[in-house]
């Protein structure tokens, strides 16, 4: 019976002692908006402004290389990654390149978030992008 016993303290202990990673399983909120530049099609002046509806956001747990879920943007340019743990996480974006120097011709434009605890809310600054007409 003591063997039990302490098998089972050394368990809890174990348990206890491992810290969850980022990504979802948790009571936290990430949330923000969209916001597109439109320019000419020069890409020299901004003819309009506005929050991007049914645009795709991608969110990163941790350290992760690839993204881990996406949103895609409501009416209103905004989006909310749900269920999430305490840790770091990077939202982002598509923008055109309007410099002509990325061969993809599209940027990520990123935000790093820090969900610091359970059951916190994060509002991200806008995740501008650009576009051409």
């Amino acid at each position: 019976m003591l063997r039990l016993s302490v098998i089972v303290i050394l368990l809890m202990a174990f348990l206890s002692s491992c810290s969850k990673e980022e990504g979802e399983g948790g009571t936290s909120v990430i949330t923000g908006k969209v916001y597109v530049q439109l320019y000419d099609d020069t890409g020299t002046f901004i003819i309009n402004e506005y929050y991007a509806p049914e645009e795709d956001v991608y969110i990163i747990y941790g350290n992760d290389e690839i993204y881990s879920d996406r949103f895609r943007t409501n009416f209103d340019g905004g989006y909310r990654f749900k269920y999430l743990r305490e840790g770091n996480y990077t939202v982002f974006a598509y923008s055109e390149d309007l410099t002509g120097t990325v061969p993809s011709g599209v940027v990520a434009v990123k935000k790093n978030v820090k969900i610091k605890d359970s059951g916190q809310t994060v509002e991200v600054d806008d995740i501008v992008i650009q576009k051409k007409d």
